[in-house]
């Protein structure tokens, strides 16, 4: 089994002669949504104009305060914006499977995990997507984390980052998977990874990410943790 390594250890940055920036194929952040009419346009837009070359796609769980609404709007008035619409809420995990078949359907190359509510930092994500494409063999899962050397939290309790970090050590310890961030919500993965891994998983809440995390282990697969700063909403 392969053990994560730090982001610093990975080639970044691939350049090609005729495209400036970034080399990363095509990329989709999913963003799942149930009330978050306060949040989603801002956040939407902030990740946009930060990571220009990424396409955002929201799945809305029949949001009663209007959710879907505004992201069908954003959706017409940017075409690298895209809704799906479910019937009801189905849970964390439901609403992120979902979307991963969408993303397969529609070619992306890679899928991004970012919650709705701005605690994400979009300033993260290129150097992320670098660690999910900067070596060979690529990883199979590159962590948003909070808990590696860089990487905290702000506007939270010590009691609630106490709870946080156990929850993780003791989920590292039990499942013997060597990831600090568990069960983050801020994740990148390689499509082709996600065809064969995700219609088998069965966690509908937070405790997806567990799952996702330990599948991909047990697969063989490296995992990268790059650090964040994670911002209480």
């Amino acid at each position: 089994m392969a053990d994560p390594v730090s982001a610093a250890t990975v080639g970044l940055m691939a350049q090609s002669d005729d495209v400036k920036g970034p080399v990363w194929g095509r990329v989709l952040v999913i963003m799942p949504t149930f009330n978050e009419r306060e949040s989603l346009e801002r956040v939407a837009g902030h990740l946009l104009d930060t990571v220009p070359g990424v396409d955002l796609l929201v799945v809305d769980d029949n949001s009663p305060d209007g959710t879907g609404a505004i992201a069908d709007r954003l959706s017409v008035d940017n075409a690298r914006v895209h809704v799906l619409h479910r019937e009801g809420r189905g849970g964390l995990g439901r609403a992120y499977v979902a979307g991963f078949g969408w993303a397969i359907g529609h070619g992306y190359d890679i899928v991004v995990e970012m919650d709705a509510d701005g605690s994400h930092p979009a300033e993260s994500l290129p150097a992320m997507l670098d660690a999910l494409t900067g070596s060979e063999p690529r990883p199979g899962l590159v962590i948003g984390s909070r808990w590696v050397r860089g990487g905290s939290v702000v506007n939270w309790p010590k009691t609630r980052e106490f709870l946080s970090r156990g929850a993780n050590v003791y989920a590292r310890l039990a499942l013997g998977l060597p990831a600090h961030d568990i069960t983050a919500g801020f994740r990148a993965y390689p499509t082709a990874l996600l065809r064969q891994l995700s219609t088998s998983v069965d966690s509908r809440g937070y405790s997806f990410q567990i799952e996702m995390t330990l599948r991909i282990f047990d697969a063989g697969y490296t995992i990268v943790e790059v650090p964040i700063v994670f911002s209480e909403r």
